[in-house]
């Protein structure tokens, strides 16, 4: 794939059944109950989807995701089968332009769970709105004093509803986790989802990333709770040079925060259609999500 190339905004698979189309990814039926699960080039902030795109950023999403899935199997089963490359394309039964390689991951078919289960190691974002109200995160007590950023004693699981569009996410407690799902399954995830973020939190931090704050998706195949779609990545996950920390105030970010702080100072009320992108916001968005791959990859994203 170019390095010129243009940002894939749109995918078009016609012989196969698109099942699902997210804000990012567009999701595929493939034979055998397998998923295409294809990562655009399309942008997103605060539930809205906006008219410009970002440069390799869905191959960033997908390569990066297949990173943690490929090491981390052992210990956390995950749905994933392979990222779609010209060398397995035809025996997974995908036919497709060139564009869809390096971007595209075939997974298993799962029982979605409807819950967003977020592992926080700092306090920031909703996190840390919360904790200023309450002294509570998802029903998790934190102790008095803390900062804004600062890393927590321990990770903590505050997942969230898995909502459907329009509708926007909302907090939950572990035992509202527990009534949607079920003990046993509520109690896979959050041990799941918490030795995740303690494994990539640990490598990231090795490469100079503090992981502040995560999201997972988890579903149910043959019985199993299963790690599904993206993981790890800058569009799921506040990444922190290690660098440039200093508790107290916004850290710097290799994710997409600069760019809800660059619409944060517009004069939009942050509903559909979203404003246009400049040319160097896209860029500082594309540099950020290159350094992070290469960074967390050791490795620098394939042409």
């Amino acid at each position: 794939m170019s390095l010129a190339a243009s940002p894939m905004m749109v995918t078009n698979l016609p012989a196969l059944e698109r099942i699902h189309q997210g804000k990012v990814r567009d999701i595929y039926a493939l034979p055998n109950d397998r998923l295409l699960l294809v990562a655009t080039d399309r942008a997103s902030a605060f539930d809205v989807v906006l008219p410009t795109g970002v440069r390799r950023k869905g191959e960033v999403l997908t390569r990066i995701s297949a990173f943690w899935l490929e090491r981390t199997s052992a210990v956390v089963p995950n749905a994933f089968i392979a990222v779609l490359d010209a060398d397995n394309a035809t025996v997974l039964g995908v036919d497709c332009d060139p564009d869809y390689y390096g971007r595209s991951m075939v997974m298993k078919r799962a029982e979605v769970l409807k819950v967003e289960a977020i592992v926080r190691g700092y306090l920031s974002g909703s996190g840390w709105a919360e904790y200023q109200q309450t002294g509570l995160v998802c029903g998790n007590p934190l102790p008095a004093g803390l900062l804004k950023s600062m890393q927590l004693l321990e990770p903590i699981f505050t997942p969230s509803t898995k909502a459907e569009p329009p509708g926007h996410d909302e907090p939950m407690t572990y035992e509202e986790v527990e009534s949607l799902v079920g003990p046993e399954q509520a109690n896979a995830v959050k041990l799941r989802a918490l030795a995740m973020y303690r494994y990539g939190s640990h490598h990231a931090a090795q490469r100079g990333i503090l992981v502040a704050d995560t999201k997972f998706e988890f579903g149910v195949i043959d019985g199993e709770v299963t790690l599904i779609d993206e993981v790890m990545t800058p569009d799921s996950s506040r990444f922190w040079p290690m660098a440039k920390y200093f508790p107290g105030k916004d850290q710097p970010s290799f994710d997409k925060q600069p760019l809800r702080d660059y619409l944060d100072n517009l004069d939009w009320n942050k509903q559909a259609p979203g404003p246009e992108l400049p040319d160097e916001v896209v860029e500082a968005m594309s540099d950020r999500y290159l350094e992070a791959y290469r960074l967390i990859t050791d490795s620098e994203l394939p042409s």
